[in-house]
């Protein structure tokens, strides 16, 4: 097993993340035991990080002290990896949906760097009383202003903090070509971020595709 980035390892299984929880799956994820270590495998057919970690993508700007602000958590798969990542940050975890957020819920009880926050990602000004300065923005929404999204999140990214986007082509309009709404989507980001990677992921999720950014 060798370590890729911080605490992201890999090995004959694909990626995997240091276990912050041994003994716990969340998504029912296999165990791997190495060095009396425990590592959690990351199915990139359950998270589109790892979906684009495995087509290559070589920007991973999280650390072990990484503060995190993750829009649309959903039921917590990729962000409990990222979790693992930053053992000794913190990731404040935005989810509209109460369903999703409920079964959020219980992830984040075992794992002390999670914050979950029930609001509108559109919203910011809902939620910003509970945040801090970040690290990264990571964000995975099936809503129609992606790009816009981040933007209006982007106060709370520190200058020279990374981004990390999955563009879902066909939430924002399925009449149209795939290619033309990620061109779209990211003619908007370049107002206020140079990118750095773009991923495409659709080998596993179609018409998406994975973009790294950094604030200027």
């Amino acid at each position: 097993m060798k370590e890729k980035f911080s605490n992201v390892y890999y090995d004959d299984i694909g990626f995997l993340t240091k276990n912050l929880v041994p003994g716990i799956r969340v998504y029912g994820e296999k165990l791997v035991t190495y060095n009396e270590e425990e590592y959690r495998a990351w199915n990139p057919n359950r998270s589109k990080l790892a979906s684009a970690l495995m087509l290559g993508l070589t920007i991973i700007p999280f650390t072990p002290s990484s503060k995190v602000l993750y829009l649309g958590s959903a039921t917590g798969t990729t962000v409990s990896h990222i979790s693992d990542i930053v053992s000794e940050g913190m990731i404040y975890c935005v989810e509209f949906s109460p369903r999703s957020m409920r079964d959020f819920i219980g992830n984040a009880k075992m794992r002390n760097n999670l914050v979950p926050i029930l609001a509108d990602a559109k919203q910011p000004i809902e939620y910003a009383p509970l945040l801090e300065t970040v690290d990264v923005i990571y964000q995975d929404i099936a809503q129609v202003e992606q790009a816009e999204i981040v933007l209006r999140n982007l106060p709370f990214l520190k200058k020279g903090g990374h981004i990390m986007l999955c563009i879902k082509a066909r939430s924002i309009d399925v009449t149209k070509d795939p290619n033309e709404m990620f061109k779209k989507e990211i003619e908007t980001l370049s107002q206020a971020v140079d990118i750095v990677e773009i991923i495409d992921i659709g080998q596993y999720e179609k018409d998406h595709s994975f973009v790294v950014g950094i604030k200027r």
